[in-house]
Order: C-alpha cells, then sequence, then structure tokens
C-alpha cells in the first residue's frame, strides 16, 4: 500500500503508481543539469539518498504534472506547503538554478507556509 501524497490517494496496486523525480529530469536540465557529466546525471536520476527526490505517486498525477515547475503545475491545496519545500531542498541540494516564473509560485505558496522550515544546503 503506498500513498500518493500530490492527490491524497491510496494505492494498493503497484501498477497504478509512478516513481516521480519530484524535480523533473528536463526541468533539473533546463535548471543547470545539463551542463554536468553523464555520471552526476545518472546520480540525480537514481538518486536514493533523500525521500523527496523520488516520489510514489499515482500515474495520473505524474502525468499531469509532467516536466513542469510549480508555475505550470501544483498537487493538492492541502500539500503544497510540503511539495514546495521539497522542491527547494532538491534544487538547492543539486544546486539547481530557479527561473523568475518558478521563483514567484514558490514565494506565493510559501506566504501560506509559515512553519515549513527547508533542510540545511549541502
Amino acid at each position: 500500500m503506498w500513498y500518493s501524497y500530490y492527490d491524497d490517494q491510496i494505492v494498493i496496486e503497484a501498477s497504478k503508481l509512478d516513481v516521480d523525480h519530484l524535480v523533473p529530469l528536463a526541468e533539473a536540465w533546463d535548471s543547470g543539469a545539463s551542463a554536468w557529466d553523464a555520471q552526476r546525471r545518472e546520480e540525480y536520476a537514481n538518486y536514493l539518498q533523500r525521500p523527496e527526490h523520488l516520489v510514489a505517486v499515482t500515474a495520473r498525477s505524474n502525468r499531469q504534472k509532467a516536466d513542469k515547475d510549480p508555475s505550470a503545475w501544483m498537487p493538492i491545496e492541502q500539500v503544497r506547503c510540503r511539495y514546495i519545500t521539497e522542491w527547494v531542498a532538491v534544487k538547492r541540494h543539486w544546486q539547481l538554478s530557479v527561473d523568475d516564473a518558478e521563483k514567484a509560485k514558490l514565494a506565493e505558496v510559501a506566504q501560506g507556509c509559515p512553519n515549513a522550515p527547508l533542510p540545511q544546503a549541502p
């Protein structure tokens, strides 16, 4: 049994799940991963040391999200604070950039998240 926090769904069948890169591979590429060597890109794609990096979610929510950043897609309202906190943690860990629209959406959502501390930067 898995919990897909993007859409508040309990999933019993593994075939209905996707493992989502919280910060999608295409977004990482556009945010600085394009300058990485192949080994670092492979490390990013398969990173298991931080639970927020790869997230089990419903296939439906993962398809809706696709490779969008927070300016273009957000999970259900009840978990947006968690989502942006984890998004920023992944971006900080990998030293990925944030574009203006993404930054504006993160700041907008963060105003309603007074108790969402970020992990320490690496």
